[in-house]
């Protein structure tokens, strides 16, 4: 048997254990900076596994080193993160959880983006590395990141001295579960995930009785506004076939119906490709809020805020080459190219500290017959929940079973005996 064989000789028995850490880590998720219980079993495992491991790493991050003599080093990463979702699907381990958010608000959690596939995945891989290091050599490097949602996870890991902890990887690796048929894996050279801004707007008004409109200026209805004259900036400012996305995502104004408030606050989300495109985008909404803000007499200048901010995941091309001809030759016709996709990422943000080339590829979740019939039916886009939807159901297998292999086949690309 070839390296990859071997060390996925170990699979079946890995599929119990596996399986039901899923679904516990699914029925209690944690949301960013908060994944204390997540990351202590996550470690627990790991020095199992005969890892030298690292706990704390930026609050709640993990890494997890195997070190089995001379050659490349590769880091694979996993985020552990959870939303604040209210689950529907209705699956015997649905999220029942609740916490409170970094900015006080209370509510339910829900794994809507699949971090806890990831994480089942990336363990899955170490355990299997671990049992057969006979069959590779070099170093790998397990890494737990949290608060991938919020933007903010890799640069506090780095920030708490990430580079200088682990040792320096030849390579960086990362994978996602994305909604097409389960048992599918795709790559992508060059951009693959957009970039990723938020924007928290404050426009101002002047507060009155809601039976007194003619005293006020209604911050309502300036943000009312606002928000139509935007849509107008990708349809008619952005040149037709370059991608951009403007969604208003939040709107609060007001706390009661008979009193016009003195402001109201817009939270804005733009995905570009292109640092061109993104600073045409941005230029527009500040022009656009500007203008209608003088349209409507509003006492004083908006406010801008830009915030948790995503980089443009841009796969190195050789690396996904070896990636994706590693893919072939296990997956078949299972591996394929796989589209831009408009989400965004902090992957990239540990690679680049790291001086690292990196590749992030798509791990499929969705029931192949379920989206089969989905296709011909025309309604993808109705039927098939995507990520970040209360819906949002990875079928485990042959989830799990496709993505932890797929971290195994790219680290043996690398770490193969042959090397």
């Amino acid at each position: 048997m070839d390296a990859v064989e071997t060390v996925l000789a170990g699979q079946p028995q890995l599929k119990e254990w596996q399986e039901e850490f899923y679904r516990r880590l699914h029925q209690y998720p944690e949301l960013g900076h908060q994944e204390v219980t997540t990351a202590a079993t996550v470690a627990e495992l790991l020095r199992g596994y005969g890892l030298d491991v690292q706990e704390g790493i930026g609050g709640t991050g993990v890494v997890g080193v195997m070190k089995n003599g001379d050659g490349p080093a590769v880091l694979m990463r996993a985020d552990m993160d959870a939303l604040p979702v209210a689950e529907t699907t209705g699956l015997p381990y649905t999220s029942r959880e609740h916490a409170t958010d970094g900015n006080g608000d209370d509510g339910p959690v829900m794994h809507a983006c699949g971090h806890d596939a990831h994480v089942a995945c990336l363990l899955g891989a170490a355990r299997l590395l671990s049992e057969r290091k006979d069959a590779w050599q070099g170093t790998y490097i397990a890494l737990f990141q949290p608060a991938e949602e919020l933007a903010d996870g890799a640069e506090i890991m780095l920030k708490d001295g990430l580079v200088d902890k682990v040792p320096a990887p030849n390579v960086a690796l990362a994978q996602h579960v994305l909604p097409f048929p389960a048992g599918k894996v795709g790559t992508r050279p060059g951009p693959f995930l957009s970039s990723g801004d938020s924007m928290r707007v404050t426009v101002w008004g002047r507060g009155s009785h809601g039976s007194m409109p003619q005293l006020s200026v209604d911050p309502v209805v300036l943000a009312s506004a606002i928000v139509v004259r935007l849509q107008g900036i990708v349809a008619r400012e952005i040149t037709p076939g370059e991608f951009a996305v403007l969604t208003v995502g939040r709107i609060v104004g007001g706390t009661k119906s008979n009193i016009v408030s003195d402001h109201a606050v817009l939270e804005l989300n733009v995905r570009t490709f292109s640092t061109q495109t993104r600073t045409r985008v941005v230029d527009a909404i500040h022009r656009i809020v500007e203008g209608e803000c003088a349209a409507s007499g509003s006492p004083q200048p908006p406010t801008f805020e830009l915030y948790d901010h995503y980089p443009v995941t841009e796969n190195d091309p050789t690396v996904t080459s070896m990636v994706a001809d590693a893919f072939q030759r296990h997956f078949g016709d299972q591996a394929f190219t796989i589209d831009r996709q408009s989400a965004s990422e902090d992957f990239s943000e540990i690679p680049d500290a790291l001086g690292v080339p990196y590749t992030y590829w798509g791990v499929g979740c969705i029931d192949p017959e379920l989206y089969a019939k989905a296709e011909a039916a025309g309604t993808v886009a109705t039927d098939i929940p995507a990520n970040h939807s209360p819906k949002f159901a990875p079928v485990i297998q042959p989830t799990l079973e496709v993505g932890t292999a797929a971290a195994v086949v790219a680290a043996i690309a690398w770490l193969g005996a042959s090397h």
